[in-house]
């Protein structure tokens, strides 16, 4: 039986005093309703109707169920309707996952406009390293840089993310500045340990051909923020995104090498759990993103043109 139709007829007919009016109202046929309240008194073991010929009335027993299911469906529709109105413009807390340097550079720095445009939104943001499951921690929506690996969520790509490889233009005067990948092996490189290739820098050859060089030096950090400030003292080369190096490639106080050995084939995606129905919120978030950040980022204005990948 299903029992919140059979809830809701038991209540028409009560209102109506009619199983024929009953059935209209639920556009049912008058059999079928008669059948639904004959289960629910059978489950209920009570009578709910006095039953004659000329007329309907509710039992003592019918009554007090009444009072009841009345309060028990006004309830459902307050609770449909507030629902409803949910889903109508974005509201409520927003849980944010990011990556501990994009996170701190430049979400940090576009959330304040996000919530001057949604004043019932309120966002708490997470910032790390490691790898997060939105579903199991509670996260609506996670930055991402790289490729998805998780098929039971959605990705939405916002813009490209461009490596560089760089180094102060004091160590390139003092070192030399590399020509090809393989010169790598005799430079100091400031390696990422959060990264578990962060010893084999991978590139590519003119062809297209993958080159991965193992590469050595005395400083390695699970943070790239770290890293930069290490090269811009001029402790080796580091390979990192133009969001962390960008202005400092800019302003000369780092200059690249090798550029057209670098593969550039990350983006950075919003990611969140797969539903049916995106709340608007996650809805309003992502498509700020995408406005704020793509399609061609802003720290790479200026600077060295993003490549697609079908250009590589």
């Amino acid at each position: 039986m299903d029992r919140f139709a059979a809830l809701e007829a038991f209540v028409r007919v009560a209102e109506t005093r009619s199983f024929s009016e009953a059935a209209k109202k639920l556009k049912a046929s008058k059999s079928a309703v008669s059948r639904q309240v004959s289960a629910l008194e059978a489950e209920l073991g009570a009578r709910l109707f006095h039953r004659t010929t000329r007329s309907l009335t509710l039992t003592e027993a019918g009554q007090g169920y009444y009072d009841r299911a009345t309060r028990i469906l006004a309830d459902l529709d307050e609770a449909n309707l507030a629902v409803s109105q949910l889903q109508a413009a974005p509201r409520g807390l927003l849980r944010v996952n990011a990556p501990m340097s994009f996170g701190f550079l430049h979400l940090a720095g576009a959330i304040p406009d996000f919530l001057a445009l949604y004043p019932e939104v309120s966002i708490e943001m997470t910032m790390n390293d490691r790898f997060v499951d939105l579903v199991d921690e509670g996260f609506d929506v996670a930055v991402r840089i790289g490729a998805l690996t998780d098929s039971s969520l959605i990705a939405r790509r916002l813009a490209p993310i461009r490596r560089v490889l760089c180094a102060s233009p004091d160590y390139f005067v003092a070192f030399g500045r590399p020509e090809t990948p393989e010169d790598l092996k005799g430079h100091a490189c400031l390696c990422n340990s959060n990264i578990v290739s962060g010893r084999e820098w991978r590139f590519i050859d003119r062809d297209g051909k993958p080159i991965n060089v193992e590469v050595k030096g005395r400083l390695s950090a699970n943070n790239g923020d770290a890293l930069r400030v290490a090269a811009l003292n001029g402790l080796g080369i580091v390979t990192l995104p133009t969001f962390i190096v960008g202005a400092d490639v800019q302003a000369g106080r780092l200059v690249c090498a090798l550029d057209d050995y670098l593969p550039q084939t990350l983006s950075l995606n919003a990611v969140y759990p797969h539903a049916r129905h995106l709340s608007p919120k996650v809805r309003a978030f992502v498509d700020f993103l995408s406005r704020r950040f793509g399609p061609q980022p802003y720290w790479d204005k200026d600077l060295i043109p993003v490549l697609d990948d079908e250009n590589r």
